[in-house]
């Protein structure tokens, strides 16, 4: 992913055992199971979005599209939120789609 965060890479610069281990981890995480990347990162955008983790729905927002989803598709997941997390969260959830998508243009 071409957009990391500054504090993202400044960890893996100061602790890169460490930033190993935890890349080690994602990867055999995203192995345990049958779901595609694709389908892996819209899982992932949804939980930060219940997380409210605006960072890492902008994250896994990209990492979506590198993977292959569509903008619909995020805005979808996006939708999805609202039943569960109430419709004044699912709009910030659609606004941080829509920065990303600004981002990639």
């Amino acid at each position: 992913m071409a957009r990391l965060p500054k504090r993202y890479r400044r960890f893996f610069e100061d602790f890169p055992d460490v930033g190993a281990v935890y890349e080690e981890y994602g990867k055999a995480v995203a192995e345990a199971g049958p779901l595609d990347e694709k389908t892996r990162c819209l899982v992932k955008l949804g939980l930060s979005f219940g997380a409210r983790l605006e960072g890492g729905a902008k994250s896994h927002a990209h990492k979506a599209l590198e993977a292959g989803a569509s903008p619909e598709e995020l805005r979808h997941v996006a939708l999805l939120a609202a039943p569960t997390l109430g419709f004044p969260h699912m709009m910030a959830c659609l606004s941080w789609i829509e920065a990303v998508l600004e981002e990639e243009k």
